[in-house]
């Protein structure tokens, strides 16, 4: 549980996970393509086919408040898309 932090839920990565079996997930950024995909294997009992990985930069982030300007950084992850073998599925509702 230390190398996937959470899934990813949104419309577009719902969308891919019923079209092509890809679901997506924040992961920790030091970790490689194996180390995931046998924490996901573990995870959700699937079998995994293919895997990719993104890193995101920080950004900076500015608001205009009564009090002054307060400016910020967002911070940096590493997000992998996994493709799951056809027929599997990870249902992330089902601890709900």
């Amino acid at each position: 549980m230390d190398i996937l932090i959470k899934p990813i839920v949104t419309e577009k990565m719902t969308a891919q996970g019923e079209k092509f079996n890809r679901y997506g997930f924040v992961v920790e950024k030091t970790a490689n393509k194996l180390e995931i995909k046998k924490a996901v294997e573990e995870l959700y009992d699937v079998t995994v086919v293919d895997i990719n990985t993104m890193r995101y930069a920080g950004k900076l982030k500015t608001r205009y408040t009564r009090s002054g300007v307060l400016s910020g950084r967002t911070n940096s992850f590493k997000k992998a898309v996994v493709t799951v073998a056809e027929g599997e599925a990870i249902d992330f509702y089902s601890n709900i």
